[in-house]
């Protein structure tokens, strides 16, 4: 696990809602990140979780008043010895309090000492679903957006709202401290399988799991960017555009393009073939022969615009010389690997630019090497 977040102090603020029992899970995965972790909760979220449990999850004391040591002011204030003030959970009240410039809890207090020293914030919203349909909580949200603060929405499950995933808080907070340095890149990527019917029940497709995309979409959301994927899956942080067909997947890119993009990422394994297709269910144990039909090239419709910057993927024995081919026609980096990286994480990748070429040996890896590309 790469360490995107060494040295970096970030205020956990706990509010209280039942969500309080993540953070300890919460607080570990973001020292697993590098991350120097200090707690602070609320009144309310003591009566939740032990503070002793966080103190012991961090590694340090859990700061559940504000004493003559003014810790708000340590961690929040002019001086910012921490890099971030992360508010998880938040509940209703909190938001509201925070909008309004109610003070009058340790949350709150290093919300406002935050607020005012234009540290970075990110607020991980946890309530009811009614809640978020009240009038005043969404115009809070809409406030705390306007000053500036990160809101991680939550996930609309079975028709309820749960707090976002450690995962998602993880990036956006990664977001929030790695500076930005993407921000103003459009990116698209293109990922995972496609799907070809060949019958009413059948489909061809490849070995693609979408973990190259994902690391892509990652390290993109991570350093600033907005960020949309075309796929047949859902990452969080990001948009998705869900397709199942080479051809939705050609319409969305140049959906895309229509829109304005600065940056194109084709990690997908795009079908190059699609079957005739055949009405209803071939019957099971006879003898078929299949007529497949080729395919445009996803990729062909991002290199007609110059002004868009191209990272092309190609996969097989003449992976190499193909990527050299996509160069001369425009692609500014392309990614060479062979099929035996489908499923896998670590393969020989061959990394090609105008500049030149070199190897690296895990996906993360290419997708560092991707977005400091584009820098």
């Amino acid at each position: 696990m790469r360490r995107t977040l060494e040295g970096k102090m970030i205020v956990l603020a706990v509010t209280g809602s039942i969500a309080a029992v993540e953070t300890v899970k919460l607080a570990h995965e973001l020292r697993r990140k590098g991350a120097i972790v200090q707690a602070v909760m609320s009144d309310a979220a003591t009566g939740i979780l032990n503070p002793e449990s966080l103190t012991y999850a961090t590694g340090r004391e859990t700061i559940v008043t504000i004493s003559g040591h003014v810790e708000h002011v340590l961690y929040c204030g002019d001086e910012m010895a921490a890099s971030l003030l992360l508010v998880a959970p938040c509940t209703a009240n909190t938001i509201g309090k925070i909008a309004t410039g109610i003070d009058d809890t340790t949350v709150t207090t290093f919300a406002t000492t935050a607020l005012g020293s234009g540290q970075p914030v990110v607020l991980v919203p946890a309530m009811h679903h009614s809640m978020y349909r009240h009038p005043a909580v969404v115009r809070n949200l809409k406030t705390l957006e306007e000053f500036g603060i990160d809101i991680i929405p939550p996930r609309i499950e079975e028709g309820k709202a749960k707090i976002a995933t450690i995962d998602e808080i993880v990036l956006y907070a990664e977001r929030a401290v790695l500076g930005r340095p993407l921000a103003g890149e459009k990116i698209v990527i293109t990922s995972g399988p496609c799907r070809e019917p060949l019958d009413d029940v059948r489909v061809l497709t490849t070995r693609s799991t979408g973990q190259m995309g994902r690391a892509i979409a990652y390290e993109a959301f991570r350093l600033g960017a907005d960020v949309t994927v075309i796929h047949n899956d859902h990452f969080p942080a990001v948009r998705n555009i869900r397709i199942e067909t080479a051809v939705e997947m050609k319409n969305a890119v140049i959906g895309m393009i229509d829109e304005g993009i600065s940056v194109y990422v084709s990690a997908a394994a795009i079908s190059d073939y699609a079957p005739e297709r055949i009405i209803g269910k071939i019957p099971s144990g006879t003898e078929q022969d299949i007529h497949l039909l080729p395919l445009p090239k996803v990729i062909d419709y991002a290199l007609a615009f110059p002004s868009i910057r191209t990272i092309g993927f190609k996969l097989g024995d003449d992976a190499a010389s193909g990527g050299r081919d996509l160069i001369q026609r425009g692609a500014s980096l392309v990614v060479a690997n062979p099929p035996s990286a489908m499923g896998s994480e670590t393969a020989q990748f061959l990394l090609m630019t105008e500049e030149g070429e070199y190897m690296v040996h895990t996906k993360e890896e290419v997708a560092s090497a991707i977005c400091r590309h584009l820098l």
